[in-house]
């Protein structure tokens, strides 16, 4: 990151008091308009806790007064991406030590969670001096949402071996809103960094995603990681999609199935069905029910990289040919069969990796790449009502370093595993409710 973002960033975060710019309730904006479920969390006290201790509460009021300044449709999608950039930047550079961090711990990665909903809610009461369409209205959105997820400012340098990876949001917040999930840390932690392996340095870019079904069958993970699998100079070397998996340990999925179902942080519900990809993203003619990783999964689950255990989970749920139940098998699935869950299940982490590892297949490149699911991150069980505690912190760190090192592992192997050959003894488990 450069010097003068950095500058940029901390003096947003340290110099600007929370009322300098006008907020949402002010003469811009209709607290009346419809928000979405999960910016209707904000109200609660935890959100307000985490923006105020972390002083995110100053990047979500600065975006307010920016909008309210907004004479025309060019000077708002200007104030949207040069804030959504900033967001995203200045939650990098807290996560990695570069600024203050309130008084929360700086790899914390809900901070970020709450300051874009808090904006992404500024826009939908927005009320412009000049005429604003539900359309345009709804690409300023995704603007935002893009830049301020790191989507937009990918860059993988010559020089170097690439590393993509991909984290996400907290989810399942009605069950407990003090949730972090430690793939977002991950992606933070990591974001522009580069690993030191025997192999020589490796420059690791991420971005973040949200736990919403419409994004992604809209085709934002495609479009997201295209310019970076597609052939060419800046093609990645490898990537990794990482969500939160099973308590106390990591996985290496090895299969990823074409099916999803399950709420979402919106509570919108997917009742079972088949994942598709819009007509004008790279696809495969049939798409196939289950796509294999190419991660070195071997050398990922067998090196000693920390605290957790990591294990080559080889399991899937199909429904086998000729058959009408599902089935659970523990070493892959069977020729002709219809998939009802990959190892990963059948959420949005298992969606992240079939649409990365389909796009690479449709694509036709040969490069480790597919899903590493993290341990679960866990409060101190005494505490039930606390947004961070002791053992919390230690847990995300601990998680954070360990995910490092296997990324190490994995770009030393260099050479993807092979996903067709004798299974490995199935080491699995069901993933809890509190996993993706």
């Amino acid at each position: 990151m450069r010097i003068g973002v950095v500058a940029a960033c901390a003096l947003l975060l340290t110099a600007l008091p929370a009322a300098a710019q006008a907020a949402p309730g002010g003469t811009c904006f209709d607290e009346s308009a419809p928000t979405t479920v999960e910016q209707r969390r904000l109200d609660q006290p935890v959100p307000r806790q985490v923006l105020e201790r972390s002083g995110f509460d100053r990047v979500a009021a600065g975006f307010g007064g920016e909008l309210c300044e907004a004479g025309d449709l060019e000077s708002a999608q200007r104030v949207v991406e040069t804030e959504g950039k900033r967001l995203w930047e200045t939650a990098v550079a807290r996560a990695q030590g570069r600024l203050p961090s309130g008084d929360l711990p700086a790899d914390d990665d809900r901070p970020l969670y709450w300051a874009r909903l808090h904006m992404t809610r500024a826009l939908a009461r927005w009320q412009p001096d000049f005429p604003l369409s539900e359309a345009e209205r709804a690409d300023l959105t995704a603007s935002l949402e893009r830049h301020s997820r790191g989507q937009s400012g990918i860059r993988l340098p010559a020089g170097v071996k690439r590393v993509l990876v991909s984290g996400f949001d907290p989810f399942r917040l009605d069950d407990d809103i003090r949730r972090s999930n430690p793939s977002g840390a991950i992606a933070l932690a990591l974001d522009g960094t580069v690993l030191s392996t025997p192999d020589g340095p490796a420059r690791v870019e991420a971005a973040m995603f949200p736990v919403l079904w419409r994004p992604f069958e809209q085709g934002v993970v495609e479009r997201t990681f295209l310019p970076h699998l597609r052939p060419g100079p800046r093609q990645a070397d490898l990537f990794a999609t990482v969500s939160q998996g099973r308590p106390d340990r990591f996985d290496v999925e090895r299969w990823n199935g074409r099916w999803h179902q399950g709420t979402d942080n919106d509570n919108e519900v997917r009742d079972g069905g088949v994942i598709t990809v819009p007509d004008d993203l790279p696809g495969t003619d049939p798409a196939p029910e289950f796509v294999p990783t190419t991660q070195p999964y071997a050398d990922m689950a067998g090196a000693g990289t920390g605290r957790f255990p990591v294990f080559d989970n080889t399991e899937v749920t199909e429904i086998p040919a000729g058959g009408s139940e599902p089935v659970t098998r523990p070493d892959g699935p069977t020729p002709g069969s219809a998939a009802r869950s990959g190892g990963g299940g059948n959420y949005l982490s298992n969606e992240i990796a079939y649409r990365t590892t389909a796009l690479r297949d449709a694509l036709g490149v040969r490069m480790p790449g597919g899903h590493v699911h993290t341990p679960v991150l866990q409060f101190d069980p005494a505490n039930k009502t606390e947004i961070t505690d002791p053992v919390f912190e230690r847990n995300r760190l601990d998680i954070t370093a360990q995910f490092r090192e296997i990324l190490t592992v994995a770009v030393t192997s260099g050479v993807p595993g092979d996903p067709f050959g004798p299974a490995r003894t199935p080491r699995s488990g069901p993933l809890p409710p509190t996993s993706m």
